[in-house]
């Protein structure tokens, strides 16, 4: 490209035109600080990441298909072409940052605000939930529309050619993502557990639920302190304790059993795991004084007495280290008391009479 080419078309601009570039320039340069303005804080920085580079890209192509309509090709051939695919592009930006703007105000309008650490973060309901899909469904139905017009299916049979592929394709594959969505609607609308929350699974999976997407939930695990994924409509098949959501304002009850001898006086074992509880609030362990604790005979074994002390918590996301510390404590105590927390083994011997002359 000569410099006469690039002052030719520096000439040729009108005021659409450089309102157009301008845009675009702007854009891509406060990609960043706009997208991060208007998204929630509890998306992590990946996601932010992507949703500002997809803004740029897009923003770059739509410059790169502009200059190309202009500058590459000659007056006579500029036409049609170009601008179909700079139209195209113009109404996928447009449809994205639509949807992006309605999804945030939509919820931070209908979305429920919670202090998680030391952070107000607005969770999703069933409101925010549902209005997101209708939005989104609108937005991508009219940006559909929108894109048949220009690339020329004027006909009534044309257009609903392209809209019967679409909802031919949604149809045959409802059943890998429709039962995901729906479940996760219903979780929501249940109110079971929402974000923040710390649950524990019948599979063993203890931790704190941080974000109910379209199509799975993301669990941080406690134990290994990784991220789990579980489908929507897997997780409606499991039994759910949520432990933040206890039914007494004493707190969440909790139950550490011991196998001890028969052979060990029910006072003493009471003694020991009463001397253990006050250790446990001497070392400072996060359970609740103001409840005295409860200690039980909870079975009667072949060999042994299963004791159990049930005590009260409020600090649920601290409940593994809770119940870990605890048990420490009631080792090094049962030592100095001289009880065994080791399962006894019994054997009956019947003393057979047998001569050995007959």
């Amino acid at each position: 490209m000569t410099l006469d080419q690039i002052h030719q078309f520096i000439r040729s601009l009108d005021l659409f035109d450089y309102t157009v570039i301008i845009f675009n320039i702007v854009i891509i340069a406060l990609a960043k600080p706009l997208v991060y303005r208007i998204s929630s804080r509890s998306l992590p920085d990946k996601t932010l990441l992507a949703r500002v580079y997809m803004i740029r890209g897009l923003n770059f192509i739509i410059l790169l298909v502009y200059a190309y309509q202009y500058l590459y090709l000659p007056s006579s051939a500029s036409g049609s072409g170009g601008l179909t695919i700079l139209s195209i592009l113009a109404i996928l930006y447009m449809a994205n940052i639509t949807n992006f703007i309605a999804q945030h105000f939509i919820h931070k309008h209908y979305g429920k605000p919670r202090e998680i650490g030391d952070k107000v973060l607005y969770i999703e309901t069933y409101q925010t939930r549902l209005l997101s899909i209708l939005a989104a469904i609108i937005i991508t139905i009219i940006a559909i529309i929108a894109i048949i017009d220009q690339l020329g299916f004027d006909s009534l049979l044309e257009a609903g050619g392209v809209l019967g592929i679409i909802g031919v394709f949604l149809g045959l594959t409802q059943g890998s993502w429709a039962p995901d969505i729906i479940s996760g609607l219903i979780i929501l609308n249940s109110d079971m557990f929402e974000e923040g929350d710390i649950v524990e699974t019948d599979s063993g999976i203890l931790g704190r639920v941080y974000k109910t997407k379209l199509f799975h939930t993301e669990i941080l695990n406690i134990s290994n302190n990784h991220r789990i994924m579980i489908r929507n409509s897997h997780l409606r098949d499991c039994t759910i304790h949520n432990l933040s959501k206890f039914a007494s304002a004493k707190g969440l009850r909790e139950c550490l059993s011991f196998n001890i001898g028969y052979d060990v006086d029910g006072q003493a074992v009471k003694a020991m795991l009463n001397d253990a509880f006050e250790k446990a609030l001497a070392a400072e362990i996060p359970i609740e004084s103001n409840s005295p604790p409860e200690i039980k005979c909870l079975e009667t074994g072949d060999h042994a007495i299963c004791w159990g002390i049930l005590f009260y918590i409020k600090s649920v996301d601290k409940v593994l280290n809770i119940r870990r510390d605890f048990r420490e404590v009631i080792l090094s105590t049962s030592k100095l008391h001289n009880i065994s927390l080791a399962t006894p083994f019994t054997v009956e011997q019947k003393n057979m009479i047998a001569t050995r002359n007959s």
